[in-house]
């Protein structure tokens, strides 16, 4: 019989380096007001009690639940969705996780969810119908982004603080709800980047976040961006406090920004300078206040 060399103290550290290569590789283009807004509410008490329960959740129960009523994409099964997914992942530099599809429900969705090494994406089954393949790519970038930056427990925490509030002991809630949801805001920015780099065209990206949010069909960009507040402003103040995603006007501006950073014309092989990640961070802060 031939003998099995497992080093679990190999493998850990294996699986760290994989997180930590997540990082680095996410911050190149990450929001910076982001990971600023991660690390604190990382150390607030009330998330990391919230991040506890959702893993130990998550391990026992959650995940089943999630995945039981779900289909997932394979290049038999679903093949679309599994190329659009092995196609975002690829331009991230990332193997993409498991993505199941599960029932529709109100409105098209999207949700990364799981622990640091056990990641899953669940979309549901009419997103795909609304989108286009190249559509289809930006939105499951967007989710990849969740996972390349290592928002995933987070996301996981929100998730379930918002869905299932009764398995928590009840101070924790709120403040926790109120801290990850000002903090989701800020990765939703990150994400949408994230969708670009994969889609490499901007309005494809902004057409799926808008179909994605509104559970529309066909839109029109260019009359979107046309109407739009000046510099996203003025779309949302106290209220914006109570939502994990920013008005839509608000994302739209912002990755436009991105879309003039010398990060993203390099990557695209776009002539001339751009401006520089601090320049881009600083306007999207501004478009991102809510007061």
């Amino acid at each position: 019989m031939f003998g099995i060399d497992f080093d679990f103290g190999r493998y850990v550290g294996y699986r760290r380096g994989l997180v930590e290569k997540r990082a680095r590789d996410g911050a190149a283009y990450s929001y910076a007001g982001e990971r600023k807004v991660r690390r604190a509410v990382a150390s607030a008490r009330p998330v990391t009690l919230a991040i506890e329960a959702t893993t130990r959740l998550w391990k026992n129960a959650a995940r089943a639940e999630l995945v039981g009523t779900s289909i997932r994409a394979t290049d038999q099964q679903l093949p679309r969705v599994f190329a659009a997914g092995r196609q975002a992942a690829a331009s991230l530099g990332l193997v993409a996780p498991p993505i199941y599809v599960a029932p529709a429900g109100d409105r098209p969705y999207a949700h990364t969810l799981g622990t640091d090494d056990d990641i899953y994406i669940v979309i549901s089954a009419d997103l795909p119908d609304q989108l286009t393949d190249l559509e289809l790519i930006a939105a499951l970038g967007h989710e990849l982004g969740h996972v390349q930056n290592n928002q995933v427990v987070f996301n996981t925490a929100l998730y379930y603080l918002v869905h299932s509030a009764a398995i928590f002991v009840r101070w924790i809630v709120q403040p926790a709800i109120m801290a990850l949801q000002g903090w989701a805001r800020r990765a939703e920015i990150t994400c949408d980047r994230a969708a670009l780099i994969c889609a490499r065209d901007l309005k494809t990206t902004l057409s799926a976040m808008i179909k994605s949010s509104l559970g529309t069909g066909e839109v029109d960009v260019d009359e979107y961006l046309k109407n739009l507040p000046d510099k996203g402003r003025g779309v949302g103040r106290y209220a914006e406090l109570f939502r994990s995603h920013p008005y839509l006007p608000k994302r739209a501006r912002a990755l436009g920004l991105f879309a003039e950073s010398n990060f993203y014309r390099t990557l695209t092989g776009a002539s001339g300078g751009g401006k520089t990640a601090d320049q881009v961070d600083a306007e999207v802060a501004e478009i991102l206040a809510v007061f």
